[in-house]
């Protein structure tokens, strides 16, 4: 059971989904201090105030509808969706193809395969 373990433990691709979790959770927070200190305050300007989050906030009854909040964490989301897409999930599905396609071995062509059973055959006599 412990070899069972350890080989699951430290088997490939659990070993590829903690490095590719942990380059995600980097990533995740460089581009969510690059939306939050740079692109999030130009977009405030347009709205008067020094950050987005404070723009769009509708108060009913003492409640208050944080609508900039939102629209901040979507385009952090899609950011940090954009990042992780280009910069880990297509390098490693080039990487794949790379090792996918260098694993099979080449076929020969049908001719050199009736010459090689030609030779075969002749040297056999």
């Amino acid at each position: 059971m412990l070899t069972e373990f350890k080989e699951f433990a430290f088997g490939g691709n659990l070993v590829d989904v903690a490095v590719g979790l942990v380059m995600a959770l980097a990533l995740t927070a460089l581009v969510g201090s690059l939306i939050e200190h740079v692109i999030m305050p130009i977009i405030g300007i347009i709205f008067g105030e020094p950050s987005f989050d404070g723009a769009l906030v509708l108060t009913i009854n003492e409640s208050e509808i944080r609508i900039g909040s939102f629209l901040t964490a979507v385009v952090t989301f899609l950011a940090v969706a954009f990042a992780v897409f280009f910069f880990i999930v297509r390098p490693y599905r080039s990487y794949r193809a790379g090792i996918e396609a260098g694993s099979e071995e080449p076929v020969p062509p049908a001719e050199d395969i009736e010459l090689l059973r030609t030779i075969a055959a002749n040297t056999a006599k």
